[in-house]
């Protein structure tokens, strides 16, 4: 009779965890990491690890005298996120850098899309709000209902993250705005020094009023760059245009203004983003004007970056917003805040300027 042995499928490092776990549970007392290693008799750095994994997770609490304690486990965070656009690739990859963070601390979310739109976008807050989840991040471009959303979360007692635009009320996520711009500018200005023989027709603000001052920055930004290393350029050589961040519109727009300038060979263009940016590019290339104009956009979205590494491309590079790091950055910020920790107004993340010379925003 032949004899069979059942395969048992088990997870080492897991079993080890639970281990840990049910040692607290058993001694229900407070205990030093010295004292697991002992009973349990696994490696003290997968003790340590294990029971600073727990304590993150809310299994555990340490005292500030190094002690562990078991406590009632929390029920699990909801946080609502408020996606500015599903249509818009820096939207989207905010989005999804904020589902990996989530997942990875066990925190539960609920996207709702803005799509780019003030009405849905105040929809989207009532529902939240109806909904009672912990805590809202808010990603949405309409600065005029930035009042009404934050009031109704407010009114709810949930706290709130503002992304990129400020919101009464809310705890301000994003980039510095001004200091982004004036990289953009000063970006554009080495270009026309390089290239141009440091001659400036025009320089383009493709704006982005709607989303309220903070974000107009960018262009303020943009304009003190340049000027910065030409200050001799005339002020009427400075124009804002509001391609609210859109593809088609900004295309149509350059396309309007390279017309009416047909001899003008010396023109930047600093846009508010990078879809603003790529409608730019369209109209420029398609004018066959490539050689006279300089653009640099907003975000370093993955399609920025394929079309400056193209061949004699207007668009000369993009400010990276670092994407990947707004996910963790969130999370982290949003359980703080419902921890009762003191967290700064405004939390500022990392940007670099990408060009074709700099490679990848990676």
């Amino acid at each position: 009779m032949q004899k069979t042995t059942k395969r048992l499928y088990l997870i080492p490092v897991l079993s080890k965890a639970l281990d840990i776990l049910e040692l607290m549970q058993s001694e229900n007392q407070p205990m030093t990491l010295e004292a697991v290693h002992r009973q349990t008799r696994i490696s003290k750095t997968t003790v340590y690890r294990v029971l600073k994994t727990f304590v993150h997770r809310g299994y555990l609490s340490q005292s500030p005298d190094g002690l562990y304690r078991q406590v009632t486990r929390p029920t699990k965070m909801r946080f609502g996120f408020g996606s500015q656009s599903a249509d818009m690739p820096f939207s989207v990859e905010v989005t999804e850098s904020l589902k990996d963070a989530a997942a990875s601390v066990g925190v539960d979310l609920v996207i709702l899309d803005n799509q780019y739109d003030a009405a849905t976008a105040i929809r989207n807050a009532e529902e939240f709000v109806k909904s009672r989840v912990d805590l809202v991040i808010e990603f949405q471009v309409e600065q005029e209902v930035a009042p009404v959303i934050a009031d109704k979360i407010a009114a709810a007692k949930i706290p709130l993250i503002a992304i990129d635009i400020p919101h009464p009320h809310a705890t301000y996520f994003g980039v510095d705005n001004y200091r982004c711009g004036f990289e953009a500018g000063t970006t554009l200005a080495g270009h026309a020094e390089k290239n141009w023989g440091g001659k400036v027709d025009w320089m383009i603000g493709l704006d982005l009023p709607e989303a309220g001052s903070l974000v107009q920055s960018r262009t303020t930004g943009a304009f003190e760059g340049v000027k910065s290393i030409f200050p001799d350029v005339p002020v009427e050589c400075f124009v804002r245009i509001d391609g609210r961040g859109m593809r088609d519109k900004s295309k149509k727009l350059v396309a309007d203004f390279l017309t009416r300038h047909p001899k003008d060979k010396h023109i930047l263009i600093a846009a508010a983003n990078d879809t603003s940016a790529l409608g730019a590019v369209d109209a420029v290339r398609a004018a066959g004007r490539e050689k006279h104009v300089a653009i640099v956009g907003q975000d370093c979205i993955a399609e920025a970056v394929t079309e400056m590494h193209k061949d004699k491309s207007p668009l000369i590079g993009s400010v990276s917003h670092e994407t990947s790091s707004y996910g963790p950055s969130l999370i982290h910020l949003g359980l703080s805040l419902l921890r009762g920790q003191h967290v700064p107004p405004y939390n500022y993340v990392d940007h670099k300027m990408v060009t074709k010379e700099t490679g990848s925003r990676e």
